[in-house]
Formats: C-alpha cells, structure tokens, sequence
C-alpha cells in the first residue's frame, strides 16, 4: 500500500449518540480510566496539534470528525462502583458513520505527524485498544500485534511489569510478533497516567524494535501520563482536562 487512505464516504455531523450527556464533567480519572469524584469543575476539548500539513478538505474532515467523537463520548455515573465517573467510547463504535470517520481522522493525524512514513506494525493495548486498532491496522494494510495481561496469550512471550494505582500488573506480547528492527506505532483509547502505554513501549524496545511513536483517542491532560513516554511524538485526539 503506497501512502495513507482515508475513507471518501461523508461524515455525517448528526451521527452521534442522542442520549450522550454533557461533555463537562466533575471528576477527576484514576488510572484505570475511571473518575473518582471531585469538587473541580471539567472540560472536554478539541487536540490542538496543528493540521497545517493537509489539504484543505482534510482539514474540514478532520475538525469534523473530532466533533464527533466528542459528540459521541458518554459519562456513565456511578460505574463500576458508586462515585466513579466512567468515560465510554463504546457509542462510537455502534455507529458505523462514526466508526469510519474516526479511522479517517486517525489516518489523517498519522500523516499529519509522520508524513510518508508508515510504521511497521500497530500495537494495541488490552483492551480497549483492540477496538480500533485492527482497523486502523488493516487500513494502513499493517501488521496488528495485542499486548496482553499475564497468561492470555500461548507459546514464548516477553513480559514487562507496570504499576497501577492499587499494586502491580504485568503486560506480555508474544516474541515472535514484532521483528527486530520495526518501527511500531502504540495505540490505546485513553493515555492518563502513562503506566501501561510506556510498559507497551519497553515491550516493543525489548523485540528490539522501535516505537515510532504513541496514538490515543483522549488524553487526560492533568494526569501527566505523557510525561513517561519520553520524547517519542504522541498523537491525540481529545484532551480532556477535568482541573479546569
């Protein structure tokens, strides 16, 4: 495949989910992309990683599309547990115009940031990273490669452990999934604090491979996650800052 496809169908700015509530919130995420309440009020908001580099109906597509993602965020209170806040993407995906028109503004942003290059392979998180990662993959007609919790993946894999807020955990990927010498772009729907995203990359270093960078769909800004992915460039979508 020569270059980055974007679908020619028409994102449909009125595809979104009726029922979604506000886009502010008053909670601040933990590191398991839940929110324990607080008192500080919140905002949702465009990226505002620069889009210069695309034409100009690009850049109409790409604005559009954000809005639509943000359109179709819910705030679920109280789940799993009472007083948490739970960010859910899942309405974007039972919308197929607005399934297709994220993977369009994710390919878009991809060569916003990296121009020609293309990576070598995507690696997606457990697990909500699964949900778009395939077919971010299979639209740059790449290699998709899971990275797994302990004990779900069979044969010989290499293992990184990571910490969570209450302990620790360990992330896994199979020693015959990344080649040496790939370029690999890690995907994952929510970057807060950065624990599992930077365990994915030492994952990806140890195949001696390298990551090419680092794509979410949301960052919660005030939890600083970024700050533990060094300096390899990092794509978003949304950041979400529920400080200010």
């Amino acid at each position: 495949m020569s270059g980055l496809a974007t679908s020619d169908n028409p994102v449909d700015p009125v595809a979104t989910n009726p029922s979604q509530p506000s886009i502010t919130s008053t909670t601040t995420p933990d590191a398991s992309r839940r929110e324990p309440a607080s008192s500080a009020a919140g905002t949702t908001e465009l990226s505002g990683q620069s889009v210069t580099a695309l034409h100009e109906h690009e850049q109409k597509q790409l604005e559009t599309a954000k809005k639509l993602v943000i359109d179709a965020l819910r705030f679920v209170p109280d789940f799993p547990i009472p007083g948490i806040k739970f960010i859910d993407i899942l309405p974007i995906f039972q919308n197929p115009v607005a399934f297709e028109s994220l993977l369009d503004v994710l390919v878009l942003l991809i060569r916003e940031r990296f121009g020609d290059q293309i990576p070598d392979v995507i690696v997606g998180l457990e697990a909500r990273g699964f949900l778009f990662g395939p077919t971010l993959a299979l639209r740059l007609n790449r290699p998709f490669v899971p990275v797994r919790k302990k004990g779900k993946m069979p044969g010989a894999c290499r293992t990184v452990e990571y910490k969570k807020e209450y302990g620790k955990d360990e992330f896994q990927v199979q020693t015959d999934a990344i080649k040496p010498g790939q370029s690999c772009l890690i995907v994952d729907d929510i970057i807060a604090t950065g624990g599992t995203a930077a365990a994915a990359g030492q994952l990806v270093e140890l195949s001696d491979a390298s990551v090419m960078g680092y794509l979410f769909m949301i960052e919660i800004t005030n939890l600083k996650g970024k700050a533990l992915l060094g300096d390899k460039p990092m794509i978003t979508l949304v950041e979400h800052d529920e400080e200010e």
